[in-house]
């Protein structure tokens, strides 16, 4: 099956060998965001939440550069250097999706690229 790789510009550009997503079929594979604005590639500033959303953000970008939407994902995986911010994440979470809601791991890390404190990778299904 061939893998079809899918870029934006309004997503942060891949920071090592690989693609922001990877179309196999009706499957996209989203690679890990952090929080990095698009134009200047640096780190934002703030608290988890900001963070997450600016990560969120920049999912949904790629989502859409790949032809679809948050809507269409089917599974995200959330990573945070600090499991105690569980609650302030799952409420931004909570501003990008809608019921049903996409199934879901949350781990702690000990670090993340660029000293990010969260990253979400995503599945997203298309028809």
């Amino acid at each position: 099956m061939p893998r079809d790789p899918i870029s934006t510009a309004k997503a942060p550009a891949a920071i090592g060998p690989y693609s922001q997503a990877v179309r196999a079929g009706d499957t996209v594979y989203l690679s890990g965001q952090v929080a990095l604005d698009p134009i200047s590639g640096l780190l934002i500033e703030g608290d988890v939440q900001a963070q997450a959303r600016r990560a969120f953000d920049n999912l949904r970008s790629v989502c859409e550069a790949a032809g679809g939407s948050m809507d269409d994902v089917v599974r995200v995986g959330l990573y945070l250097t600090d499991l105690d911010q569980f609650a302030a994440v799952n409420a931004v979470m909570a501003e990008y999706f809608q019921a049903p809601y996409p199934a879901r791991s949350t781990i702690e890390v000990s670090a993340l690229p660029r000293g990010a404190q969260f990253e979400v990778d995503a599945v997203m299904v298309l028809d």
